[in-house]
This record gives C-alpha cells, structure tokens and sequence, in this order.
C-alpha cells in the first residue's frame, strides 16, 4: 500500500499539474486581400483566428503593389480569403511567388455578379467586384468564410457557426435599418454622383441611383469628355449632391460640385475601411456611415 508520505507527494503533484495552465490554442493564421473582407473573417474567426489584411485600411485594392511582406504572410497561411470578381488581379502572381499551399476562400462564390457596359470598349461588359455593397451578398460571404475556416479547422466548427449566426442577425438588423432609411429619402432626389462606379449593388439593392466618372475600377483617371457629360448631366437631372471616397483624389468632384452648384454630401466608403480612429473601422460601420451620409445630403 502507498505510505502516507506518498500519497502527500502524489496529491502535491497532481495539485501542481492542475495550477499550470494548459497550452493556449494556436490561432489559425488566415489571409484576407482588403480590409473588409479581413473584418468580416475577424468576426467570424473570433478568438481562433489570427487575420492579416494585404490592402489596408483606405487603400485601393484595384491598384495595389504586393510587397515581400505580403507573400510572407500568405506563404504562413492557413487560409486566404479572396474577394474574387475581378478585384484582385494580382493576386495570382502573389499565390505563385509566396508558394502558398493555403486553402482558397472565394467569397462571392454564389453570389449572382453585376455586369456593366466597359465604357472603353463599347459593346462589351464587364463584372462589378464590389458586390459587398449589398448586406444580402455580405451575409453569402459570411456563409462562404464559414465554411472555409471550418474545413481548416474542423475543431472550431461550432465555434465558427456560433459567430456567424449572431453576426448574420446583426447583418440582418443593419439591412432593416439601411431599407427604412432610404424610404424616407424622397424618390427624385435618390441620385447622386461618386468617384468611380462602386455602389452598383447598393444601387440595385436599395433604390439609389449613382452616377459616376470613372468605371468600375480606379485605375484610369476619366477623360475631360466624361467629366463634362457627367456635368451637364447633373444639370439636366438636378441632382442634389456628389460624394468624395475616402480611396480616391477628391479634386475632380471638387470641381464638378463648383460647376454645377450640386452640394459635397460627403464622404462615402466604397473599397476600404478607415483605421480603428475613423468614421468606418467595421463593414456595419461603413454601411451605417453611408447611410448616413445619404440620407442627411438626399432627404430634402
């Protein structure tokens, strides 16, 4: 039989044992291309999920450089999230220099895309990637990082669904609130002009029409052709305000505003976040921010 003085020591060691705390759980290391999308896998992944973003807050997806660093990260991803549609047309090159074996999250896969004429090249179309713009479509991208960051880690499943039923509600509330918003906004005055052409699902979503210079990418600055037709449109159409964006040059909507007398509303955030000291540091607050930002400009 154990003698007292070991059973002292046994119950000593199994004391020590149960005051050491227990290893923390790695995180999973996961890639989003543009500040958005690295929200929405922040909310999803919560506390088993580590998120770097390649775009960053207020910078431009359309015509950003990947760094070094970059392929860095993805090349000690798990997982990369894309937004796909176009958007990240770097990103192959990237994937291929990193020699990233991560598994590849398309956000918008499901999503039913929006086609547009390319203004330079009358008679084609092309896809608009910002199908964010639509909380309907951000809930498919919630789906979509769910299910990815599930398959990695099937540990955290319950996990990853928890989070994305509450932020699926919250999702759900913002988008009643977006709907109740606009109806107060009279319908001839739900028209306004913004940098490029990036509120095409918001549009088609919740009644707003926007009007635009630039096409559905920043990467071409508009000629003075297009300029003058959207002036003389503003005009004819009266419409009430323009919007600056927080990733594009605000002079050439400075000029438009002071040529046809139509009022600066603001401005909107289309492809970015702002940092955590901005009017957007989460997609509900870009959203919310927008909305705001629309109805005190359009409703009288």
């Amino acid at each position: 039989m154990p003698t007292r003085r070991r059973l002292f020591l046994l119950a000593g060691f199994a004391a020590m044992l149960a005051a050491t705390p227990a290893p923390a759980q790695e995180r999973i290391k996961a890639v989003a291309t543009f500040s958005i999308l690295g929200d929405l896998v922040r909310n999803v992944g919560g506390d088993r999920v580590e998120v770097a973003t390649l775009v960053g807050p207020n910078s431009d997806a359309h015509v950003y450089s990947p760094t070094p660093g970059d392929a860095k990260k993805l090349g000690a991803a798990s997982i990369v999230v894309v937004n796909g549609l176009g958007l990240e047309g770097w990103m192959a090159r990237l994937v291929q220099a990193s020699g990233s074996k991560a598994q590849t999250v398309v956000a918008t896969n499901g999503i039913n895309p929006r086609k547009m004429e390319d203004e330079g090249h009358p008679g084609h179309s092309v896809i608009d990637p910002h199908a964010w713009q639509s909380i309907a479509n951000a809930k498919i991208y919630v789906a979509n990082i769910r299910d990815g960051l599930s398959k990695v880690d099937p540990a955290g499943k319950a996990v990853y669904e928890a989070n994305a039923k509450a932020y699926l509600a919250e999702l759900d509330a913002l988008e009643q609130e977006v709907r109740a918003a606009i109806v107060k906004i009279p319908a001839d005055h739900r028209k306004l002009i913004t940098t490029h052409d990036a509120f095409g699902y918001f549009a088609d979503a919740y009644g707003v029409q926007f009007i635009s210079p630039e096409g559905v990418s920043t990467d071409a600055e508009p000629s003075a052709k297009d300029v003058a037709r959207i002036i003389d449109q503003v005009r004819k159409q009266k419409i009430p305000a323009v919007f600056m964006e927080n990733i594009s040059d605000p002079r050439m909507m400075q000029q438009i505003a002071k040529e046809t007398g139509a009022k600066i509303g603001g401005t909107l955030y289309s492809d970015a976040l702002t940092d955590a000291k901005g009017d957007a540091p989460t997609y509900v607050d870009l959203i919310r921010h927008n909305l705001e930002q629309l109805a005190a400009a359009l409703a009288s």
